[in-house]
């Protein structure tokens, strides 16, 4: 019973708890992780990852979209990086969205009636969207659960964001924003590269989710087809 109240707590505390800045890719074994199963850590670190990935995104958006980071008003772009990456580690829409989270915010920050820092905007709405469909979470424990098909569907979210990014215009036919690159001046695709990564990450963990419960099923299966009695130690 002690055990289950621990597990309780800990998962209680984490639900759409501020983390701080994810700035590593690697972490030192913590307590914490005694309460996570295999899944529970590879969704945790995918999703510290694609944060990390976001977050590279983010950088050069801005570096390419300079006039986006000073409709904000703030002193410099690293500000500007720094109070979107608080805003979806703390689940606070910036004030441009008017309070729209994951694919309403994706789809207005990639309208061309959006007049806000379309940066700011598209990278919070992406990382909103990843983290509700991860249960709302950044961090999982055992009494989590995480639905597979949701995370499918953010990287399918995210590879029609990544489309649009590249293809959508203003009414003068300019970019609404520059990304990707192929043109005699040069070539970069290494929005698309990092977009990738991402989905990558997502279909792996999704893959890992379904076959989970899926060996559940067929553990099962197995038990009731040999009229074998379950372990209960």
């Amino acid at each position: 019973m002690l055990m289950v109240a621990l597990v309780t707590s800990l998962s209680g505390c984490i639900h759409n708890q501020a983390n701080g800045a994810f700035t590593s890719n690697s972490t030192p074994a913590s307590p914490s992780e005694l309460f996570q199963t295999h899944s529970d850590r590879l969704a945790t670190i995918g999703m510290h990852n694609n944060l990390n990935s976001l977050y590279r995104l983010m950088d050069k958006l801005y570096q390419r979209n300079p006039r986006e980071w000073r409709k904000t008003g703030l002193a410099s772009r690293e500000v500007a990086q720094q109070a979107v990456q608080q805003a979806i580690e703390q689940g606070r829409p910036p004030p441009a969205l008017a309070g729209r989270q994951d694919i309403v915010a994706l789809s207005y920050a990639l309208s061309p009636e959006f007049q806000g820092d379309r940066v700011g905007a598209f990278i919070y709405a992406i990382g909103s969207m990843l983290v509700t469909a991860h249960g709302g979470r950044t961090q999982f424990y055992l009494t989590d659960s995480i639905d597979a098909q949701f995370v499918h569907n953010a990287a399918r979210n995210i590879e029609k964001a990544t489309w649009l990014l590249a293809t959508r215009r203003d009414a003068q036919g300019n970019p609404l924003l520059l990304s990707n690159e192929l043109s005699e001046n040069g070539r970069n695709l290494s929005f698309a590269v990092e977009f990738g990564k991402i989905v990558a990450r997502l279909d792996y963990l999704s893959d890992v989710l379904d076959e989970r419960y899926r060996r559940i099923g067929v553990n099962y299966a197995h038990s009731l087809l040999f009229l074998n009695f379950l372990p209960v130690q």
